[in-house]
């Protein structure tokens, strides 16, 4: 299985998940996804008063150096670990 496809598999793997992940846990899993997906930042950052929109933009940016493959391995590795974590506590 190339990365991409293991990638594709990990981002439906997480949706089965029956507690939801910690905001900062989501965030990181959103930067990933979308550095693995679109690639560096390509919008400006929401105005202070969107908080929500702001901190998903925020998460994006600090992964914004790493390749796509980068992200995409590194959102893998999340998607293991908290599914890992939610084996444990079941």
């Amino acid at each position: 299985m190339g990365l991409k496809e293991e990638f594709e598999e990990h981002a439906e793997k997480i949706k089965t998940l029956t507690q939801s992940p910690s905001n900062e846990d989501l965030l990181v899993l959103y930067g990933l996804y979308k550095q693995a997906t679109v690639g560096p930042v390509n919008t400006s950052r929401p105005g202070m008063f969107n908080m929500r929109d702001r901190a998903k933009w925020d998460a994006w940016k600090a992964v914004e150096a790493k390749s796509k493959d980068e992200a995409m391995s590194d959102y893998i590795t999340k998607v293991k670990q908290l599914l890992e974590e939610a084996a444990a506590a079941a």
